[in-house]
């Protein structure tokens, strides 16, 4: 089996390449707000960079906007309800123009989760999300991601990413689908907790960030 790293990954853009592909992009105010999806979380892999998807983000777009401004209040384990309660006063006061939303994965960590609750908490962030003017982003979860205590788990990642889709079409937000995207299938794309993805799927996920939002950019060029 050929042993994978940054440079060689199929999936992976070099920062350069990343940028040039974004270098019509008019974001200079970004903010990621959430949870350890949102904030990258992950253990090291061999042969890929240390960052997780936001801060490799935020470094591709420094390379089109130097000034870029750049805030991010994640935190491992907030829900829905936690975001927004304790991350959306910070993202207004930023002002962000391109702003990245939770998918409620946390939110899926109960006995019996209710999906009228969880909408209705996500789209009440988006309202918020989308009342400061800027383009939304979010991920879809992977397939990768198993909590097996859970035995329907995959029916409700299935339901909870309709749910995101469904929201992010309805505020125009550009959604990263994760949920079958080759990268499940590695062997080592979980961290050592068997819930985040190691830095070599932070560096795909910032990859195909990259890629959702030079192809909005593209759509809304004449």
């Amino acid at each position: 089996m050929t042993t994978l790293t940054e440079e060689t990954d199929p999936f992976c853009l070099a920062t350069a390449d990343a940028a040039a592909l974004l270098s019509h992009a008019p974001w200079q105010r970004y903010a990621v707000i959430g949870d350890s999806l949102s904030a990258g979380t992950g253990d090291t892999s061999p042969g890929y960079g240390e960052q997780g998807w936001s801060d490799r983000f935020a470094d591709v777009l420094r390379r089109v906007r130097p000034g870029l401004a750049y805030l991010n209040t994640a935190v491992d384990g907030a829900t829905t309800l936690d975001t927004l309660a304790h991350q959306t006063a910070a993202m207004r006061e930023f002002a962000p123009d391109l702003l990245h939303l939770p998918c409620g994965a946390n939110d899926l960590l109960r006995r019996s989760p209710d999906f009228g609750e969880i909408e209705r908490n996500l789209r009440t962030l988006y309202e918020v999300a989308a009342g400061t003017g800027a383009q939304l982003t979010t991920f879809t979860l992977g397939r990768a991601y198993t909590v097996p205590v859970f035995p329907d788990w995959t029916d409700r990642v299935r339901t909870l990413n309709d749910l995101t889709r469904t929201l992010a079409d309805a505020y125009g937000a550009v959604v990263v689908d994760m949920w079958d995207h080759p990268v499940n299938s590695r062997q080592d794309l979980l961290s050592a907790d068997r819930i985040h993805f190691a830095t070599s799927g932070q560096a795909v996920m910032a990859s195909e960030m990259t890629r959702a939002l030079a192809a909005a950019l593209a759509r809304r060029t004449p």
